[in-house]
């Protein structure tokens, strides 16, 4: 009989002619043989281990192993034919010993790692049970194709991983605290400082304009006493000068009368014209001095005047020059006082925008983890309420109030309605008129809608038709419409 297997499976012939297994995908079947098909398909096994750490905590493991036949490999073929295919692939005895291969694995590799080190190193850790797991799974043929662990989960009365994210959440919540906090302190104490400098080098420069300007008018008084120290000095000399001339004029008469009793002992008869012309002479002689005297006299107070004036003018322009000087080291200074004070603000502004952005900073990675949080708490409960998203929107609900919130925002909406309801009734009846008067009865329908347009309209507005058209009861004059409102 001639066999041939689906694209997923094997033929495993054993019997006449045959040594040991015939692994094939088709065949002709003789008899005193036979012909098993296996069935090569991956089947997913899902485990919750039960494991320890090396601190001796306990917890879950959820995994996932696809496990089947290793197809490429003629002789995991054969060991699987031999050892496993009696069995179904998702029988309780296959089931159990892949189990108990992942778990002995699992909990030997578990118990040398302590819990940060599994938590931490996820991927390393299930790439280590993985080869192990293989390593023992290659005695039976068969190959894991896909393998994934979940995350790691408490056991009962062992909450580790909950505290475990309560710590983190308080930890994230305390430093940012900390951080916002270490930011302010460190504005205001930069402030405080930048403040305390400005004043400091504001009252520094006073009193170095206040010590230059003093140095300034001592040195103006300075030169003033000088100036008229010198003023005296040369009024002295001018005097000194004027005793010496008189001296020497006295000295000069004095050998003018010896010559003249001289010259009169020797000739008495040229006495008198001796006399007469010495006379003359000593006139003239005294009116040349007087002339040289008053001249001098002028010369000494116009030259003295004329360097008074000058002095005085000097002191005065010297004056004018240290007080424009002063003004403008002052106004220099001025300014350099207030782009020292604008820098100083900017400074602290600066600084200010740093601390506020740091602490916005601070204050969104805060937000993110409560929100990673929320979300943490978000799935926990997911997964309490097995997946049911209906069940977790109304606890949410419930948790935040909506419901009640809801209640009293309808109640408040209907708070104080007073609806007024009219009901108008135009009188219609069978009058049979028959057909001929339709297009009256079309005409008198929209007149009996006017009544109430008109009263609403009146209630809403206080405005009345107008008398042409008719008037509403208790309204006034005016042709009244026959429709009443009943109420």
């Amino acid at each position: 009989m001639y066999r041939v297997a689906k694209a997923s499976e094997f033929l495993a012939i054993t019997g006449a002619s045959i040594d040991d297994i015939k692994i094939t995908k088709k065949a002709i079947v003789w008899p005193l043989q036979r012909c098993r098909v296996i069935d090569v398909t991956p089947v997913n096994y899902t485990f919750e281990v039960n494991a320890m750490s090396a601190e001796k905590l306990p917890f879950l493991l959820p995994a996932v192993f696809t496990i089947g036949p290793r197809v490429d490999d003629h002789e995991s073929l054969v060991k699987y034919a031999k050892l496993l295919s009696d069995h179904k692939r998702d029988s309780h005895n296959v089931k159990e010993l892949v189990q108990g291969i992942i778990e002995g694995e699992t909990r030997v590799l578990a118990a040398s790692m302590t819990m940060e080190e599994i938590f931490r190193g996820t991927k390393d850790f299930k790439k280590e049970v993985f080869e192990k797991v293989q390593l023992e799974l290659n005695q039976f043929g068969l190959l894991i194709y896909n393998s994934n662990i979940k995350q790691l989960v408490d056991v009962k009365g062992h909450e580790y991983f909950s505290y475990l994210g309560q710590k983190t959440q308080m930890e994230a919540a305390n430093q940012a605290k900390v951080d916002v906090s270490e930011a302010k302190m460190k504005g205001e104490i930069g402030a405080k400082e930048r403040q305390g400098l400005t004043l400091q080098n504001a009252a520094k420069i006073d009193a170095e304009t206040k010590i230059i300007a003093t140095q300034r008018e001592g040195e103006g008084k300075k030169q003033e006493i000088m100036v008229k120290s010198q003023v005296k000095i040369y009024e002295n000399q001018r005097e000194a000068d004027v005793a010496e001339a008189n001296s020497l004029l006295a000295t000069k008469k004095a050998g003018w009368a010896q010559k003249a009793k001289m010259a009169e002992v020797e000739a008495e008869k040229a006495v008198a014209i001796r006399e007469a012309e010495l006379q003359k002479e000593v006139e003239r002689k005294n009116a040349l001095a007087k002339t040289e005297q008053l001249k001098a006299q002028q010369l000494s107070k116009a030259t003295v005047d004329y360097e008074i004036k000058v002095q005085e003018a000097n002191s005065v322009l010297y004056t004018k020059q240290k007080e424009a000087e002063a003004v403008l080291y002052e106004k220099q200074k001025a300014a350099d006082a207030q782009r020292v004070a604008a820098e100083a603000q900017l400074y602290a502004i600066q600084q200010a925008a740093d601390a506020e952005l740091y602490a916005k900073r601070k204050e969104a990675e805060g937000m993110k983890a409560l929100a990673e949080a929320q979300g943490v708490k978000i799935r926990t409960l997911l997964t309490s309420l097995g997946g049911n998203y209906n069940a977790l929107r109304d606890y949410l609900m419930i948790e935040g109030g909506m419901f009640k919130d809801i209640a009293k925002i309808n109640a408040e909406a209907i708070k104080g309605l007073q609806p007024k309801i009219s009901i108008w009734s135009n009188g219609e009846a069978g009058d049979g008129s028959g057909a001929g008067n339709a297009a009256m009865k079309e005409i008198a329908s929209v007149y009996r809608a006017l009544p109430p347009l008109f009263q609403t309209v009146h209630e809403q507005t206080g405005v009345l038709p107008p008398a042409w058209m008719g008037s509403l009861p208790g309204s006034g004059a005016g042709l009244a419409i026959t429709n009443q409102p009943e109420n």
